[in-house]
């Protein structure tokens, strides 16, 4: 997969990129993650690519114009099959486990960071295919949520994760669905202990260390929860 991220700080990104699952999926080649700052098409020698909102109003807005020929450059407009243009923005739908599987099954993300006061209405209107929030808050800018989208999808290309189907038993995948027998987005795993088995007083479940199998996957299911 190739994620294309247009941010105005393309310097948040550099540790990122070496970071954990990233790095290994982009040292297999499984992930380009390429990142451009959008000063490279500013209207003017000043780098100008924001204004005053129309109607006045308090801070800057992103202007559509070097959004426009940023996706022009980098070929992902018009749109394509088999790719999305996203904005991340607090008026898109929230992230999911469920939407970042369908993402992952295309080979190729443009990730737009919004900044300021907000972005043009005509970006979200006629340059992107959606618009997605990570949470019902604000934060300064969209590079921590292009962030947090890159690293859901990236887990769940293949190769990724030593044991590919993995995310398959985590919380908000289909595999708690069929171990816990009824159908949810918003299953949470079970709990998960290691050595040792007695720590402080602070005791592991003795069914987890009695080797039956069918009692753990017993208690497994008991222990999944709905989030509420």
């Amino acid at each position: 997969m190739r994620i294309d991220v247009i941010t105005l700080f393309p310097e948040l990104f550099e540790p990122f990129k070496t970071w954990s699952m990233i790095k290994k999926a982009r040292s297999k080649n499984i992930l380009q993650l390429k990142i451009h700052n959008l000063r490279r098409w500013a209207l003017d020698k000043y780098g100008t690519v924001d204004d005053h909102p129309y109607g006045g109003g308090p801070g800057m807005i992103l202007r559509v114009e070097p959004v426009y020929q940023a996706l022009k450059d980098l070929k992902a407009f018009p749109p394509s099959k088999n790719a999305k243009v996203i904005l991340l923005s607090a008026k898109g739908k929230t992230l999911t486990q469920q939407k970042a599987q369908k993402l992952a099954q295309l080979s190729r993300l443009v990730l737009i960071c919004g900044h300021y006061e907000g972005t043009d209405e005509r970006i979200r209107a006629h340059l992107v295919d959606e618009d997605i929030s990570i949470g019902n808050y604000i934060i300064s800018g969209g590079e921590l949520a292009a962030m947090v989208l890159t690293d859901a999808v990236n887990r769940l290309l293949p190769g990724v994760l030593k044991t590919e189907t993995a995310w398959q038993i985590e919380s908000f995948s289909p595999g708690l669905e069929k171990l816990k027998g009824q159908k949810t987005a918003a299953l949470l795993e079970y709990p998960q202990y290691t050595r040792p088995a007695n720590f402080q007083g602070w005791k592991v479940p003795e069914v987890l260390l009695s080797g039956n199998h069918q009692q753990i996957y017993k208690w497994r299911q008991r222990h999944i929860k709905i989030k509420k």
